[in-house]
């Protein structure tokens, strides 16, 4: 280990290389002239300049180089199809067009110009000033001079006598030209004759061999003599490092020896504990793992003991934990081939047997007798069922408890109309087969009966549907819980390891730069998560799971499930206690998508039980007998109905709209014939009205006195008294008198009835307000045309309209106006805010009714107007005084007094008889400006005087007018 620390870094060869070159001289970086590699380029010898960077066919075979090109480029650029062979090369061998095409200029190079370099010459100028002075300051020195070399190393120039081809490498006189080029033959006789010259020739050659080996043995002893001590050095260095291998030889072999008497004394025996330690744990696993195998075998026979009990969600685990087992435990195992398909199989199997018990969990729950009690049916089983629904993933299983409230709806009612159609002796079913035939047979009381039978029924129904799918829901939030729990520990886990990873990363770095964990952190510094860290790195990655002290057979059993899922109890709002595992692969999405449904479901079961309700109403009412009911017979059925509809509303929390719009649609029918009947009752009566005072009966008296009283309603009616209460002259409305006809005070009932029937029937209230307004106006236009109009003198036969009549028709429309305010705040306090628009109406009415009143009152002011301008047209001022005119206006006036003094109020008399006296002085004055009749004192003012003294006296004589001021002085003022 020491070793590797001090030994020096291995080098790695580049990826793109074949070879590992060695590191070149840095002084010797230079780069040879090399030929185009082959295909296939040699393999490298010694010489590290032959390794060449080009790739190799061996190596690169799988790359793609530009070696492997074999396209000949003239053949290619040469263009057959030319006219002519250009002279030219290039235009020869690469077209026409290559000496006038342009090149394109790149986009990528700018565009060099003189003004780029103009800084660098600004700086470069001075400097080779000053290198052209120095230049000539200093000689030039010359790096090889041949002179101080040859003077300081003259072995050298001797060696330089000696040819270059002896220095060679691969100097060999095997080689001819060698051979010839060191013994030229020329210095050898070939005639075969020996003369002087050639001798000497030969000799010259060998001396000057001669001289040349000299040099080179006295170089070569030079050099000896130099390094002669290195050389005896290591002469003596060799036999000292023999003398040490033979001493190192024998203590290895010694060495050997001990060792392996260690080995037979200390180590075959651990070794031996060690190999069998292993063999049973090779052991153990194997019995595990066919125990394992044993229990998987049983996993069918469980799967359908489990399914004979109904525990779908622990077939369901049982198969999960199986497959999962199969999967990781048991994987390739051939006897389990199949039993993977088979799980599946068996899996799809339950799938529908829970749908199938779903459903019929769903028909037995609903078509139970539904009695008071709202109990869900079998909770653990439907808790049971429902988790197992989730755990498939079946999500749409609501739907069947949908269908099945529609088929369960249907039968209630059809069993109630057969029970209440067997319980009536009147009903021939033989006769009559239909049911709904039957119902129809059925009076008002009986159909109540059975509808109230059936709207409670409806009402313990959806009580109980709410329960089911309360708990329904209960399990589906339970569900979305864990989820958000397992969620929030999976968050947790991951910062913890995010941590632990980071304190991982610390320690690694601390390692690796040589200091050891004490170094770095002091004995209280060291964070938990490191020493958890380094006590499970102290541990073998390599270690067996199971020791031979300590494994027991349960606990070396490999169980995935118990690994990998994690189950929780909860409990459900009924009490049933559920595990719920991991391995409930349901977004949370999709569980608040199911939890809406389940919420739409219940929604749903109570629009069914109205939709059930309306064709049953609508079935009843085929023959108009809803419409034919009276009003307290359509009042308790409108309660009733809106009871239904509160109760539901109040169970599943949310408006039905259908029982109350067909309760609205036969409201809306009933308040138009109720109209139409009031209606028609009151032109009845005004085409039989006389226009007489009438008498009041004491339930007349006893209906204002309830209205008086705060309460606008029908008064209940008391039994018959022994004493008969007789009639009353006048209504008493409030401590005022009021003369009425008979039929005013039917229209005052009338009125009421309106109010009453808002107060029962809310739904109407708008309706029943349009339709009083029509109502009140009726009667106000009737009674105009028949008063003011005259038309009673056709209708009823009167032979004229006389000032009572008159009277009395505007003493009955002021009692009118007298309630108007009070049924406006009876219908504002039952309207909604939106609709205090619709109030008008009422405001409307008053001023017609107003208007309809003044023009009584001109009418009667007309009538004695007519009567002074016939009256004192005639008039002649003479005695005797008073004159016959003045006598007959205040007999008119007399007659005028006697008719409405009982009718109408008595300041309504004196304001009628003040418009009266101003008509009267109006046509005096005229008369007597036509008389020439002035204030003068004269005897014919005098005769005026006393006769307009006569008619003072006799109109204030009236009863009620004493106290009148008649101002009769201003008929003498004449007009400026």
């Amino acid at each position: 280990m020491a070793s590797s620390h001090s030994s020096s870094p291995v080098p790695q060869p580049n990826s793109s290389d074949a070879f590992f070159k060695k590191e070149m001289d840095a002084t010797k970086h230079f780069r040879p002239v090399q030929s185009l590699p082959d295909v296939c380029p040699k393999e490298p010898t010694g010489n590290p300049n032959n390794l060449r960077d080009s790739p190799s066919l061996v190596v690169d075979q799988q790359r793609w180089t530009i070696y492997h090109s074999k396209v000949n480029l003239p053949a290619a650029l040469n263009d057959p199809r030319l006219a002519k062979r250009e002279s030219d090369f290039f235009t020869k061998t690469w077209g026409v067009d290559f000496v006038d095409t342009e090149v394109t200029p790149s986009f990528y190079l700018p565009q060099i110009t003189k003004e780029h370099f103009a800084l660098y010459q600004q700086e470069i100028t001075p400097r080779e000033k000053v290198h052209e002075k120095c230049k000539n300051i200093c000689t030039p020195k010359d790096t090889f001079d041949r002179t101080l070399l040859h003077t300081n190393d003259k072995s050298r120039t001797d060696l330089e006598q000696v040819p270059k081809i002896f220095m060679k490498p691969d100097f060999a006189l095997e080689d001819s030209l060698t051979f010839n080029a060191v013994l030229p033959w020329s210095h050898f006789s070939t005639a075969g004759g020996k003369g002087n010259r050639d001798a000497a020739s030969s000799k010259l050659l060998q001396e000057k061999l001669s001289h040349y080996l000299d040099i080179v043995e006295v170089n070569i002893a030079h050099q000896i003599s130099l390094r002669s001590e290195a050389f005896f050095h290591a002469m003596t260095s060799q036999h000292e490092l023999q003398d040490y291998l033979r001493k190192t030889s024998q203590a290895v072999k010694l060495l050997r020896e001990k060792i392996s008497k260690i080995d037979k004394v200390m180590c075959e025996g651990s070794l031996r504990v060690l190999r069998l330690s292993l063999t049973r744990n090779n052991c153990i696993k194997a019995y595990n793992k066919l125990k394992l195998m044993a229990t998987v075998h049983q996993t069918q026979p469980t799967v359908q003991l489990l399914l004979s009990t109904s525990e779908y969600v622990g077939a369901l685990d049982l198969i999960a934990t199986t497959q999962e087992v199969l999967q990781q435990e048991l994987q390739g195992i051939h006897s389990f081939r199949h039993l993977g398909s088979q799980l599946c199989e068996l899996e799809k199997l339950i799938d529908k047997m829970m749908i199938a018990e779903f459903s019929t969990y769903a028909r037995n729950d609903l078509n139970r007798p539904l009695e008071d009690d709202c109990q869900i049916l079998e909770e653990e089983r439907l808790v049971s069922l429902v988790f197992g629904l989730l755990k498939q993933r079946k999500l749409n299983f609501y739907e069947i408890y949908g269908d099945e409230m529609i088929n369960t709806a249907k039968n209630i009612i059809k069993q109630c109309v057969v029970n209440t159609v067997s319980q009536i002796e009147e009903i021939d079913t033989e006769v009559v087969v239909k049911l709904a035939d039957q119902m129809r047979m059925m009076n008002f009381p009986q159909w109540f009966d059975l509808l109230k039978n059936i709207f409670s029924k409806f009402t313990i129904f959806l009580k109980r549907i709410k329960a089911t799918l309360n708990t329904i829901r209960s399990v589906v939030f339970l569900v979305l819980d864990k989820n958000q729990k397992t969620r929030d520990l999976e968050d947790t886990l991951q910062k913890n390891s995010a941590k632990e990873s980071m304190v991982d990363s610390e320690v690694a770095y601390l390692t690796h730069e040589g200091l050891f964990i004490s170094d770095a952190f002091g004995d209280g510094e060291l964070p938990a998560g490191a020493a958890d860290t380094a006590s499970q790195r102290n541990t073998s990655p390599n270690s067996e799971p199971c020791s031979s002290d300590s494994v027991s057979e349960p606990e070396c059993t490999t169980d995935s499930s118990s690994s990998k899922e994690h189950t929780s109890s909860s409990v459900t709002p009924g009490g049933v206690e559920m595990m719920i595992g991991d391995d409930m692969k349901l977004t949370d999405l999709e569980l608040v998508r199911l939890a809406n449904n389940i919420q739409e479901l219940l929604y749903n079961a109570s629009d069914i039980c109205h939709d059930r309700s309306v064709k049953f109403l609508m079935a009843r009412a085929k023959d108009g007998f809803l419409e034919k009911l009276n009003s307290n017979e359509f009042v308790t059925l409108s309660r009733l109905m809106e009871g239904f509809i509160l109760d539901t509303e109040q169970i599943c929390g949310r408006k039905s709209m259908s029982l109350r719009g067909a309760l609205q649609s036969q409201a809306n029918r009933f308040v138009n014939r109720f109209h139409e009947e009031r209606k028609t009752k009151l032109s009845l009566l005004l085409d039989n009205e006389r226009w007489k005072q009438a008498e009041v009966p004491a339930e007349f008296q006893d209906l204002v006195d309830s209205v008086s009283d705060g309460r606008i309603s029908l008064p209940e009616k008391k039994p018959t008294a022994t004493e008969e209460r007789k009639p009353a002259e006048f209504l008493i409305v409030e401590g005022q008198k009021y003369a009425t006809v008979g039929t005013v005070l039917l229209l005052i009932r009338i009125i009421l009835e309106y109010c009453q029937c808002v107060d029962n029937i809310p739904s109407i209230t708008t309706d029943m307000l349009t339709r009083l307004s029509d109502l009140l106006k009726y009667f106000n236009s009737r009674s105009c045309q028949l008063v003011l109009g005259a038309g009673a003198l056709q209708v009823v036969g009167l032979k004229t309209i006389t000032t009572k009549n008159l009277a009395l028709s505007s003493r009955c429309l002021q009692l009118i106006v007298h309630y108007i305010p009070i049924i406006r705040a009876h219908f504002e306090a039952r309207l909604q805010p939106k609709q205090f628009s619709m109030l008008r109406h009422f405001d409307h009415i008053t001023k017609d009714y107003h208007d309809h009143i003044a023009e009584i009152s001109a009418k009667l002011v007309a009538i004695m107007d007519s009567l002074f301008d016939k009256l004192l047209s005639k008039y002649e001022v003479k005695a005797p005084v008073p004159s016959a005119c003045f006598r007959n206006i205040c007999k008119q006036m007399a007659k005028m007094h006697e008719a409405i003094y009982d009718l109408l109020p008595e300041e309504q008399t004196q304001m009628l008889f003040l418009r009266i006296n101003a008509s009267y002085k109006l046509h005096l004055k005229r008369q007597l400006a036509h008389l020439n009749v002035v204030n003068d004192g004269g005897p014919l003012n005098g005769l005026v005087t006393s006769d307009v003294a006569f008619y003072t006296g006799n109109l204030q004589a009236l009863k009620g007018l004493n106290n009148l001021d008649l101002n009769m002085a201003e008929i003498w003022e004449q007009k400026r």
